[in-house]
This record gives structure tokens, C-alpha cells and sequence, in this order.
């Protein structure tokens, strides 16, 4: 049943994203787990670093069980229904999902760089990185639109869908609660490093195959297996350096390097050869996305053919 519900949850998200009149009247799933992780860190993130770690690691446990524990209710009523209950479990994945969204953010900072609007590109890349934008030039945010849109294939695309395919619709919600804490608190600062530690180590496990097959994927669509396979491993994160690697191979650019959050600049290792990546770059990075995309689709088809 996983698989018939991930195409047409897949198809539903590729027609529609998110739409932003349904985001206005109803907001985005994801939006319960953050009130959820801002209400515990507000309780939880004080006192000293043990009692903050079991503080974070409640907090994980706690949006595992309504992550998941509520998909599992909503799946298990769905499907009582009859034959035709995997169409609502399939409505309910959709959100899950971000292939369409992930590609309208991006091909916003595209556009406004082709246009030469350097204040609209800033943004547009402003609204899917963390890093501050305010300063940064056309290849500033060429190279961080780029880098977001490789690690969102994991994050938006792949992940989901694997743990969709793998434990159902619980699957894919507890990994989008994960993901969440992860954004969110699973931060290496000072006033985030304990409360956050479970939240940054559930999302690094949960991303440890979807981010392999992120980076095959892009290599596979695009190569860059010799980048990919060289510099995986220079990414702080053990799992975001294996598509943007990809990617960064793909391209014959170079990605990462010195990036600055909140006014701090952190002198990150650079990843892949050749010269920064400029606004034409990033229209290569979308179409390289797209295919992979494409045959994300034609194997989970395959997979419920065979």
C-alpha cells in the first residue's frame, strides 16, 4: 500500500506544492512541531547541560509520539474506510512532501538573478537558508540557493518519501518532526548545544541512507561521483555533504566555504573544484534537480510494478 500512496502523494505535491491560499487559511503540519519545540525549550532549556539534554531528548520523544503516534491514527481510521482510504492516507502525505515547493523558492532566486535584482534575490534565498543574506553578492546567493537546493532533495524529497515507503504515513511525519527540531535546535551554539544534542542526533540518523541516495541521485542525473565521493566528508553535517558534493561536482563549481550566521563568520572547508558558482549555475542546479526528481518518480513506480 506505501507505494501506490507515495506516487500520488508525490504527483499531488509536483502539481501543487503547497499552495499559498491553503498555507493562509490553514498553515503547514510543520508549524504544530515548531510551537511544540518552542514551548519545550522555553521549560526545558535550562538548568544545567544534563538536565538539558533530557529535557531535549523528551522533547524528541514527545514529537515522535505526536508526529508519529497521530500519523498512525489518522493512517490506521483512513484505511478502515475501505480500498479507497489509501487515496486520504495519500492526501494526508502530501504536505510531507517538497519537490514543487523546494523548486518555486529556488527558481525565485533564479529569476530575480537573471533579471539583475540583487536585493530580490536576497531575498528569495533568505527565505530557505539561515545564513545572512544581507551582504551577500549574486554568487553569495547563487552558491546558497544552490547548496539549499542540494541538501533539500535529502530533507524535502528523499527522506520523506523513504521513510513513507519504509513505515507509512507515521514514517514520513516523525521524520518531518525530526527535520524540524533539528532546523530549529539542533544548533552547535553555546545555548543550544545540550538541549538540542537529541534533536541533531535523531535527524543525523534519520537522514543517513536518504542522503547517499541524494547524492547518487544528483551524481546519477548529472555526475560529479569523484567530488561526491572526495569531499562528502568536509561538510560539518555527516549527511548534507554527500549531495552537495554531488551537486558541487555536477556542476564544476565550488560550494561551502566562509559563511556568516548571525554576524559570525565561520570558515567553513570549501567543497568541489573549479570557480564559485554564479546565477547560470543555479539554472543548471534546478534542471539537475528536476531529472533527479524525474527518476525519484520512475523508481518508486518501478517499485510498485514489480
Amino acid at each position: 500500500m506505501a507505494d501506490p500512496v507515495a506516487l500520488a502523494a508525490m504527483a499531488l505535491e509536483a502539481a501543487l506544492g503547497w499552495p499559498g491560499w491553503l498555507y493562509r487559511r490553514v498553515g503547514h503540519p510543520v508549524g504544530l512541531f515548531a510551537r511544540i519545540i518552542n514551548a519545550a525549550q522555553h521549560i526545558g532549556n535550562r538548568g544545567g547541560a544534563a538536565a538539558r539534554r533530557v529535557a531535549g531528548v523528551a522533547t524528541v520523544v514527545l514529537l515522535l509520539i505526536v508526529a508519529g503516534g497521530g500519523a498512525w491514527v489518522l493512517q490506521y481510521a483512513a484505511l478502515s474506510l475501505g480500498p479507497a482510504g489509501w487515496v486520504l492516507v495519500a492526501v494526508m502525505a502530501w504536505p510531507a512532501l517538497a519537490m514543487r515547493s523546494l523548486d518555486d523558492h529556488v527558481r525565485a532566486v533564479w529569476r530575480a538573478l537573471r533579471m539583475g535584482d540583487p536585493a530580490a534575490a536576497r531575498r528569495a534565498v533568505g527565505m530557505i537558508v539561515g545564513r545572512d543574506t544581507e551582504a551577500l553578492d549574486e554568487d553569495g546567493v547563487a552558491r546558497a540557493a544552490i547548496e539549499s537546493l542540494a541538501e533539500s532533495l535529502c530533507d524535502g524529497v528523499l527522506a520523506p518519501l523513504f521513510w513513507l515507503l519504509v513505515l507509512g504515513l507515521p514514517g514520513a511525519w516523525a521524520y518531518k518532526a525530526l527535520n524540524t527540531a533539528d532546523s530549529l535546535i539542533g544548533h552547535p551554539e553555546p545555548d543550544l548545544r545540550d538541549f538540542g544534542w537529541a534533536a541533531a542526533r535523531a535527524d543525523d540518523l534519520a537522514n543517513l541512507i536518504p542522503a547517499r541516495l541524494s547524492g547518487v541521485a544528483l551524481c546519477l542525473m548529472g555526475g560529479g561521483w569523484r567530488i561526491m565521493l572526495r569531499d562528502c566528508r568536509r561538510h560539518a553535517s555527516p549527511n548534507a555533504g554527500w549531495p552537495e558534493a554531488a551537486m558541487a561536482g555536477a556542476l564544476g563549481v565550488r560550494l561551502a566555504g566562509p559563511i556568516s550566521y548571525d554576524g559570525i563568520l565561520r570558515d567553513k572547508a570549501w567543497i568541489g573544484d573549479g570557480p564559485p558558482a554564479r546565477w547560470a549555475d543555479l539554472g543548471r542546479a534546478l534542471a539537475i534537480y528536476r531529472r533527479a526528481c524525474v527518476m525519484v518518480f520512475v523508481v518508486v513506480g518501478a517499485i510498485w510494478l514489480r
